[in-house]
């Protein structure tokens, strides 16, 4: 019994991260569908739209990931929050990037259904992820 109390004792740290983690997500879907110019919601919710789907889910997970490595190597919660703020700001960041450079039209290809770039935006926040979540290893 000692040890099940005792495997249990990191499970305050556990809900306080976990809720940050979470409201930190919401946070993000919520800056991520403000910058964006597209619905996201609508595309996906009533329009059906696949493009979007992939993109915004490609987007949650990129950001994800990163927010996995600030949970994984900070040494308090303040610190986890932080750490989330800037992964936020770089997986926005990448949006910006990938829509003013590399692919200017991707709003409308993805208003357009074109999975292709649904596809292609996913990569990208995806990458992004895993290169902010390699670069929190501090």
């Amino acid at each position: 019994m000692e040890q099940i109390l005792s495997s249990l004792s990191g499970l305050g740290n556990f809900a306080l991260y976990f809720i940050s983690a979470i409201v930190l997500l919401f946070v993000f879907k919520i800056l991520y569908a403000f910058v964006t110019p597209h619905d996201e919601w609508k595309l996906v919710k009533e329009d059906k739209n696949e493009a979007a789907a992939i993109g915004f889910g490609g987007a949650m997970i990129g950001f994800s990931l990163a927010l996995a490595s600030a949970a994984s190597n900070s040494g308090f919660l303040v610190d986890f929050i932080v750490w989330g703020a800037v992964a936020l700001v770089a997986q926005l960041f990448a949006f910006a990037l990938l829509r003013f450079t590399f692919m200017p039209k991707i709003v409308e290809r993805i208003s357009n259904n074109e999975t292709s770039a649904g596809i292609m935006l996913a990569a990208m926040s995806i990458a992004v992820g895993l290169l902010n979540a390699a670069c929190m290893s501090y």
